[in-house]
């Protein structure tokens, strides 16, 4: 076990790559009370055309990594959640675009709810009848989905964006996508992305490290996994081009919800590279657009914008893009108001003073995470599976310069690569209340 020191954080995180190949990580807190564990697999919504090292290429219905975090809780003697609830534990599980993660938080019997959660999550049972059932379960979500304003924007936006990357398909799926998942299409993916290898376990709270790592040493030890080789995932070319410059939805909504944002060019970032790229992005953005800035206060006292208005930067290793916007009264002026800014920035650079109190804001909130046991677990593998660490983000911030942040900004906003989404009322139609 390998102790890796952050003197600038004081905080020591223990590794060790255990020999089936998972990585485990353990960041003791001493004097917490929580302890927080996530058991991730480098494997999300995007992963539909893979192929493992030595076997034939797959191609598998969209959907279909969501689908499998779902039917994972599920054991022949019933829902793993009851167990969680016996111990005192809560468990949950999310599938991002490139991530699926397994969590339980406790304040006590720790190894027991560890144990539970490496071994629910190494024991998949599916059978063709939980498998059909449960395609009634996520049709179900996925329709209250399509009827929910916000996700329709976000996706209707990324949509818009995208025309063969398959980030721009909703994790869920479609129900047409997941009539096609069978039992054994589950297993292979089981198989193909939640081998050891490409898997990593993060313990973070108030224990003994050499207990847990022993603890997780033995679990392993007592369990056989067959080799396995490399994973490739295979993408169609993205055009640079969006795929189209406005998509309009109608749903009943009280207001217009309007998001748009900007593709970047197709890259291949990892590692440092890509964090630089994504944290000068948002310490940009945030200059530019949060709350502080000059822009939102005077499209906040022209109610323009309600307190819904943000920005956020998505990144995968070949995927990059920006979303602005909320609800508002007027989507043009929003629109208008915004690009008005932004072509301001490119031509002549963020404000100086807004810019060093945007990187004060992102350090000082990076460190109030450290005491978030839950928002370091969610964030470790994050960064971990781009090949980076979470902990270097403090040191990028503060090395990340104005002029740095001014060609960032240039380079990112491009309206030839700029997409919009709006839902609106359907016309002749009262507003939703």
């Amino acid at each position: 076990m390998k102790a890796i020191s952050f003197d600038q954080l004081q905080e020591t995180v223990y590794h060790e790559k255990l020999p089936n190949g998972l990585n485990v990580y353990l960041l003791p807190k001493p004097g917490f009370q929580k302890t927080y564990a996530t058991f991730s697999t480098h494997y999300g919504s995007i992963d539909n055309h893979f192929q493992v090292e030595g076997q034939n290429a797959a191609q598998v219905p969209d959907g279909i990594a969501h689908f499998l975090e779902h039917k994972m809780f599920e054991e022949p003697e019933g829902d793993i959640f009851a167990k969680f609830a016996s111990l005192g534990a809560s468990a949950n599980a999310f599938t991002s675009f490139d991530r699926t993660v397994y969590l339980f938080s406790a304040t006590n019997q720790i190894e027991q709810s560890l144990t539970t959660l490496i071994d629910f999550v190494q024991n998949p049972y599916f059978t063709d009848q939980n498998v059909e059932k449960e395609k009634g379960i996520i049709g179900q979500e996925i329709n209250m989905y399509g009827d929910n304003p916000d996700w329709r924007v976000y996706f209707g936006l990324i949509e818009a964006l995208y025309a063969k990357h398959p980030v721009r398909i909703d994790i869920a799926g479609t129900v047409a996508s997941i009539s096609e998942i069978t039992k054994e299409t589950l297993y292979l993916c089981y198989h193909a992305f939640y081998h050891p290898t490409n898997m990593s376990l993060f313990i973070v709270g108030g224990f003994e490290p050499e207990l847990i790592m022993e603890l997780v040493r033995a679990n392993q030890a007592a369990k056989t996994f067959p080799p396995q080789g490399e994973i490739q995932r295979f993408f169609e070319e993205e055009p640079q081009p969006v795929k189209q410059k406005e998509k309009r939805i109608e749903l009943p909504v009280s207001l217009p919800k309007c998001l748009f944002g900007f593709k970047d060019l197709v890259g291949q970032e990892s590692g440092e590279q890509l964090l630089r790229k994504e944290l000068t992005t948002k310490l940009a953005l945030d200059a530019l657009l949060s709350g502080s800035s000059n822009l939102y206060q005077s499209m906040y006292d022209d109610g323009i914008i309600s307190d819904s208005f943000g920005h956020e930067f998505n990144c995968g290793v070949n995927y990059s893009f920006s979303i602005i916007g909320g609800d508002t009264k007027d989507p043009e002026a929003l629109m208008a108001r915004v690009s008005e800014e932004l072509k301001r920035a490119t031509e002549h650079g963020i404000d100086a003073a807004a810019f060093e109190r945007s990187k004060r804001k992102k350090i000082g909130a990076f460190l109030r995470m450290m005491n978030s046991p839950e928002s370091l677990a969610h964030e470790f593998t994050k960064y971990e599976f781009k090949g980076t660490h979470l902990f270097d983000v403090l040191q990028v911030y503060e090395s990340i310069t104005h002029e740095e942040a001014n060609r960032r900004i240039a380079e990112h906003v491009d309206f030839d690569r700029m997409a919009v989404c709006i839902v609106h009322s359907p016309e002749g139609e009262p507003a939703a209340l």
